[in-house]
């Protein structure tokens, strides 16, 4: 048999030539919420450090920046008009008012995401979190919550970024929001940052 023949009948590689890799299984949306001051942030930023991978969703406000947050990391910062254009045109997973200011979430960066199979999370108040669930019912939403209502409000006042009557509506709005923790799929404590961080990933299933 001549080499042109041996070729001709040899077996095609396993999978043959057009087989391709099987694209990624879609990664599970994780919410978390909570009232303000509970340490979302803090957990979030414990979170990514261990594992970077995580891919935060950077949310969109109408609030001024404060002293070292950086656009386009913590937030996105952008004016009213704007903001409500992309409501208008349906661009917002989720969007909220709170203390004052509008908050979102841009759909499209976390609909890649998740199709690419990268675990996402999003940190957002509780307003949004009911519009996730509406939007994506398979989201896992988890809720963070304080080892008790005094430590919450040592927490909100020792900040010292806002005035005492900003933290007296605070305060008076998370009473409302701690007794919304029966709407979410799993609850966390924090108690203390790591401790909360290791929860956290392990619902995300995460090690």
């Amino acid at each position: 048999m001549s080499s042109a023949e041996a070729q001709a009948v040899s077996p095609e590689p396993s999978g043959g030539p057009l087989s391709r890799p099987e694209p990624p299984a879609p990664a599970r949306l994780t919410v978390l919420s909570g009232p303000s001051g509970v340490g979302k942030g803090s957990v979030v930023a414990e979170v990514r450090r261990r594992h970077p991978h995580v891919w935060l969703s950077v949310s969109l406000t109408t609030r001024p920046s404060r002293p070292g947050e950086v656009e386009g990391v913590h937030y996105h910062f952008v004016d009213p008009a704007e903001f409500a254009h992309q409501v208008d045109t349906d661009e917002l997973l989720e969007h909220a008012q709170y203390a004052g200011h509008s908050y979102g979430t841009p759909r499209r960066p976390v609909e890649e995401q998740l199709a690419a199979g990268v675990p996402a999370l999003l940190e957002i108040e509780l307003q949004g979190a009911r519009q996730v669930r509406a939007a994506m019912p398979d989201a896992r939403l988890v809720f963070l919550t304080p080892p008790s209502f005094d430590e919450l409000a040592r927490r909100l006042r020792g900040r010292g970024t806002e005035d005492p009557e900003r933290v007296r509506r605070r305060l008076d709005l998370a009473r409302i929001e701690l007794a919304a923790e029966d709407e979410f799929d799993d609850l966390v404590v924090n108690d203390d940052v790591e401790g909360a961080a290791d929860r956290l990933l392990a619902l995300m299933e995460i090690t």
